[in-house]
């Protein structure tokens, strides 16, 4: 994704999150980006710099990752090393091709992620 290449998952250093962007941010009604208009989009990113995109349609497909900065952008790095680019306009988030808005909680898909694989800091 644009500048940011990320070889080796293992030897990204996370970043901290600024308090305006930890938290659960969800897509709202149909993305182009996403394979269905029924399909949801969410990324949690706490305090620490921990995040989890997770995706759901007809299946949860959950990545874990890390946030880095370069300058004065913020990225998501996942397990896959697939590197997302965060915007924030106030409650939304552009990321991935999709506009996400805060949310108090995760979906139900997502969480029971969490409760088996749960992210090594503590969730915002």
């Amino acid at each position: 994704a644009g500048c940011v290449q990320v070889d080796n998952y293992a030897t990204v250093v996370k970043t901290p999150a600024p308090a305006e962007l930890a938290g659960y941010w969800q897509s709202a009604g149909p993305q182009s980006a996403l394979v269905s208009p029924l399909a949801v989009a969410s990324l949690i990113v706490t305090r620490e710099g921990d995040t989890l995109d997770c995706r759901q349609w007809q299946r949860v497909i959950a990545r874990p990752g890390k946030l880095i900065s370069r300058g004065d952008n913020f990225y998501n790095v996942t397990t896959a090393v697939d590197v997302y680019r965060l915007k924030q306009e106030g409650r939304e988030l552009d990321y991935d091709g999709m506009t996400l808005t805060r949310v108090e909680k995760p979906t139900k898909e997502c969480a029971d992620f969490l409760k088996k694989e749960p992210l090594a800091s503590v969730l915002p």
